[in-house]
């Protein structure tokens, strides 16, 4: 690896991105990170940060799998789902034979992995639809960003290896456009949650 392009990280950090090797392990990585509630106030940390704490939450998961991603090959990339009266929730995509596909940490079971099938991005942000929903049941999804975000535009402020919280990054993506998945009438016409799926959604929750 004598010469390789590290992005800051040390040798060994790359190395534990690199041994991860593909989505579905870059997925079970994460999974096994603890969620991180930020006990001492809200953090954005890096994924040299989120590595050295072995936790992490949404933001700080998508920005972890797209620095795995990139030690795999890919191009290091966001997409950021906007929803109402919710948190919004964020991705690591990637392209395998021209289908889109999404590794995510979260607190809710439905919005984490997606297999590389979908032709667009909005067929991919509408996965996530059903299974999008706050405490009382409601659907939330609304919207996704337009184009994917790829972070490599902040390589020059250090984003994969930074000592400090990487704040810009969240920033950025409200910032950008979004494209709307429902129509007024659609969401006019939305039903609370089914109980059944309510429920296993919030398999494995961690409460802040």
């Amino acid at each position: 690896m004598s010469g390789a392009n590290t992005y800051g990280l040390t040798r060994a950090e790359w190395s534990a991105l690199r041994g991860l090797k593909t989505p579905h392990r870059i997925q079970r990585f994460l999974d096994d990170l603890s969620y991180n509630v930020e006990a001492n106030g809200p953090t954005c940390l890096s994924p040299r940060q989120a590595l050295r704490h072995a936790h992490a939450h949404c933001m700080e998961g998508a920005m972890l799998a797209a620095a795995a991603l990139r030690a795999a090959g890919h191009q290091p990339l966001l997409l950021d789902l906007e929803s109402v009266r919710d948190d919004d929730h964020v991705l690591a995509i990637y392209q395998i034979d021209r289908c889109w596909g999404a590794i995510a940490k979260s607190n809710y079971s439905g919005l984490r992995f997606r297999e590389p099938v979908y032709r667009n991005l909005r067929e991919l942000a509408l996965s996530y639809f059903p299974h999008y929903y706050n405490l009382k049941g409601e659907k939330t999804l609304r919207a996704y960003s337009t184009r994917p975000i790829n972070l490599r535009r902040f390589d020059a402020r250090n984003w994969m290896a930074s000592e400090e919280d990487v704040w810009y990054i969240p920033e950025y993506l409200c910032e950008v456009a979004h494209t709307p998945l429902l129509t007024p009438a659609q969401i006019r016409r939305l039903q609370p949650m089914d109980k059944r799926l309510f429920d296993a959604g919030l398999v494995g929750r961690v409460e802040h």
